[in-house]
């Protein structure tokens, strides 16, 4: 009589039930959300195999990946078979997930105006106690091709080196770049600082052809834009 996979490592288990040995011959696709997972957890507990743990988790949640990936590390470890370095397995792959998901809609948003890089990083710069900058890189058509976070200081400023700047811009071939940064008191007002650095960054960006667009301050509720402001010229 064949021997249960249940506790056994997945790779002895028999063929027909290996999730990696499937995704091999039928392809990603062939399998189940319990398999995926199983194949992150390796092993089940003494009772179930990993892809009957895998299935009893997603069942709390109604079979919904949503709802799992909300789970914690503490709530993954307290089912049977479970630890938290399974769990950490489970919440880094989610994670994931949710990234390529959020580059691909970033990659669709093209910038027409100051406001659109306002609501584009409006999650990232409200409502924080520190400051924060950020430069949106563009391609020819305006669409955006990453937004990154250059640095992060205290409530009085942060410190910004144009070369990584324009290192991160060359590097993901961006043809034009926007500045973003918070103000943490919510006052809009551009300080000489910022002048001055947004005078740098222009000019650095004329001699290597990637234009600097626009620099906006954030606050809670509004925002202030160099362009519109036509400081920029």
């Amino acid at each position: 009589m064949p021997t249960s996979p249940r506790n056994q490592p997945i790779n002895q288990w028999a063929e027909d039930d290996r999730p990696r040995e499937k995704m091999l011959l039928k392809g990603k696709s062939a399998l189940s959300n319990a398999e995926l997972i199983a194949l992150l957890i390796g092993s089940g507990n003494v009772e179930e195999s990993a892809v009957q743990l895998a299935q009893r988790m997603l069942d709390t949640t109604g079979n919904n990946l949503i709802e799992f990936s909300k789970l914690s590390i503490e709530e993954l470890s307290r089912y049977r078979g479970m630890g938290k370095a399974k769990a950490i397995s489970i919440i880094a792959a989610m994670e994931l997930g949710k990234r390529r998901i959020a580059e691909r809609v970033l990659q669709q948003i093209k910038i027409k105006s100051s406001r659109d890089i306002y609501e584009l990083l409006l999650p990232d710069l409200t409502d924080n106690y520190y400051e924060a900058f950020f430069v949106v890189l563009l391609d020819r058509a305006n669409k955006v091709i990453r937004k990154l976070n250059i640095s992060r200081g205290g409530v009085s400023g942060t410190v910004v080196d144009p070369k990584k700047i324009f290192k991160l811009a060359l590097d993901h071939n961006a043809s034009s770049l926007i500045l973003a940064h918070n103000h943490p008191s919510n006052n809009l007002k551009p300080s000489d600082n910022d002048i001055r650095l947004t005078k740098k960054l222009l000019e650095a960006g004329k001699a290597l052809e990637i234009p600097v667009l626009d620099h906006i301050i954030v606050g809670n509720d509004n925002y202030y834009s160099f362009a519109d402001e036509n400081i920029l010229e």
